[in-house]
């Protein structure tokens, strides 16, 4: 298997702020993650950090588009060419976010390189102007907008729009109330956390790899509100039904297994909604162990 490179996206700029003065907090996962001895555990390079913008405390009302649509924009593009020069080393990049906007980057580098698919484990982030009233943070539209729909800034960069098709995305971990699924079981292949809990996750592996086989390879984005909420409370928005950490570890390694399996990026865990420290360090205990189960990052 390849080689691991570790590179932190410290992003926040797809999220809005709760409180007008203060800063969400997923900008610090990679930090935490690495404090838990990520890089270590996976015998993996350290491909150092992209550093984001400074989070902008600006008025935004609906209408204005996306909030720091331009700035998301400039830094995809910057990520995306940072991952690609470890994709021509031959490596496997694991991106640390940031915020879900993080995953414009590695579908443009995809896009970049020719035919690749995504799958999704996620809420999902489906919000988008032909069913909302308006748009807002890209945390909450990521998945549209990597499948072309939404703000042309960010969903157009280098006139590459979409960055993924649609027949090529899976989306594993919805809700069976959450507002968009009609839309997204109509457009996407999708896995419902109710049938990760009923059939196993097995079933999401194979339908995940099924849909994806005729792409030269694909994406892993994982979004920590994927979890439930009583084992992963540190998130933007925290929903109840999602899968628990053995679950997403068996998923994250039948993934992770494929040699058509280009990289990975982990996103929206929030530090400083994690008091006691116990969700980064489960999130990163599922991560190691599934790349490990996976025969990746592991010293022979």
């Amino acid at each position: 298997m390849k080689s691991i490179t570790v590179l932190d996206a410290p992003s926040n700029l797809g999220l809005r702020a709760l409180d007008p003065n203060v800063e969400p907090g997923c900008f610090l996962l990679p930090e935490t993650l690495r404090s838990e001895g990520l890089l270590e555990r996976l015998n993996a390079d350290d491909g150092g950090r992209v550093p984001a913008p400074s989070y902008p405390h600006a008025d935004w009302k609906p209408g204005d588009g996306v909030r720091h649509a331009e700035a998301i924009a400039s830094y995809s593009a910057r990520l995306a060419s940072r991952l690609e020069a470890i994709l021509a080393k031959d490596e496997f990049p694991l991106v640390l976010g940031g915020d879900c906007s993080i995953l414009l980057a590695p579908m443009l580098a995809m896009r970049r390189r020719g035919r690749f698919g995504l799958v999704a484990l996620d809420g999902p982030d489906f919000r988008h102007p032909d069913n909302s009233d308006h748009v807002g943070a890209a945390a909450g539209e990521s998945l549209a907008m990597v499948t072309g729909r939404g703000d042309r800034r960010l969903t157009n960069i280098d006139g590459l729009a979409p960055y993924v098709r649609d027949q090529d995305t899976v989306l594993i971990g919805m809700r069976e109330d959450d507002e968009f699924r009609q839309e997204v079981e109509k457009t996407l292949t999708s896995v419902l956390a109710t049938e990760v809990h009923q059939e196993g996750a097995g079933y999401a592996v194979r339908q995940a790899l099924w849909n994806v086989a005729e792409c030269e390879g694909f994406w892993v984005h994982v979004d920590a509100d994927v979890l439930d909420p009583t084992v992963m409370p540190a998130v933007d928005t925290p929903e109840e039904g999602g899968i628990d950490f053995p679950q997403l570890q068996e998923i994250l390694a039948g993934l992770l297994a494929s040699p058509h399996c280009v990289g990975m990026d982990v996103t929206i865990y929030d530090p400083l909604q994690d008091g006691d420290g116990s969700a980064g360090r489960n999130l990163t205990n599922a991560i190691v162990a599934a790349l490990h189960a996976a025969g990746r990052g592991v010293v022979y």
